[in-house]
């Protein structure tokens, strides 16, 4: 396997260890399945091209793009908490209406070329970067900075509310607490840190795409049970960076599979496979214990 193999798993691993990121906060740390990242995904992307095309600087469209998506995060959450929404469905019919609002936002058109544009990973490359090191770097220092600021906020009062919502919601709420409140706060940063991972991996590949986030919530949820089941961290900021390292190795396991001459079009497949092979891996260590 070449150096440039093992640089492109490393920088869709971070890229996508962003994304990772914001659905370990909903599916571990709230307890809610939230499927608005399919759409907050490429909500992100969506909005940081349009800007970036517009002559918007590229960091502006970049928090542009997060604040897209922390609306989108919040509608999901006031649909589940005010209108009484189940979680599952009140995510499908975010996502479902982002569709829409994606093509809106992307001028009508399927898709936006970033090429010759200035966008983050170009700036770094004026610093004397090659692609692949500026492309390196930006999802490094993204993560980073990410698992310290996480590692911070859900240590304080209000991150701990939201990891007692996920935890036991009726107990939180005979202390005073606001639960729904904490829902939205959290769907909020999660469909905010899925929509970064999009705008960053739209200036990545150098282009958006209104389908660029089909099959995320599979992608990110593998990525989470794979960095639990090969890492088994337990306390912060341990957690979240096995969920990272789970996104490296996610990406790690469809290079190989793509080296080895499987289709691109059975990468959907794979992931579903990996999901449930990774949930599953409890259960068949303890049966391999027992008839040992």
């Amino acid at each position: 396997m070449s150096l440039s193999f093992w640089l492109g798993i490393l920088q869709q691993g971070f890229f996508f260890g962003i994304m990772v990121l914001g659905i370990y906060l909903t599916f571990r740390v709230l307890d809610y399945a939230d499927l608005t990242v399919e759409g907050s995904f490429t909500l992100g992307a969506a909005v940081v091209s349009q800007a970036i095309v517009n002559g918007y600087n590229p960091l502006i469209g970049t928090l542009m793009a997060i604040l897209a998506g922390a609306i989108a995060g919040t509608v999901t959450g006031l649909f589940h908490t005010k209108l009484k929404i189940t979680p599952l469905l009140s995510g499908i019919l975010t996502m479902t209406a982002l569709y829409s609002i994606n093509l809106r936002v992307m001028g009508g058109k399927a898709n936006i070329s970033l090429l010759r544009q200035d966008t983050l990973i170009t700036y770094l490359q004026s610093w004397g970067l090659s692609k692949d090191a500026a492309s390196l770097a930006l999802g490094l220092f993204t993560i980073t900075l990410l698992i310290f600021l996480l590692n911070y906020f859900l240590k304080t009062e209000i991150g701990l509310a939201l990891r007692a919502t996920g935890d036991n919601e009726q107990m939180i709420k005979s202390l005073g607490v606001n639960t729904d409140t904490a829902k939205i706060f959290g769907l909020a940063i999660s469909n905010a840190l899925v929509a970064l991972a999009g705008a960053e991996v739209a200036q990545f590949n150098n282009f958006a795409d209104v389908n660029m986030g089909i099959g995320m919530i599979v992608v990110g949820l593998a990525s989470v049970i794979i960095g639990e089941v090969l890492y088994g961290l337990e306390n912060f900021p341990g957690i979240l960076i096995s969920v990272v390292l789970g996104s490296v190795v996610y990406r790690l396991v469809i290079g190989v599979v793509l080296l080895f001459g499987l289709p691109a079009t059975d990468l959907r497949l794979v992931s579903s496979l990996l999901v449930v092979l990774a949930l599953a891996s409890p259960r068949i260590k303890s049966r391999l214990k027992l008839t040992a």
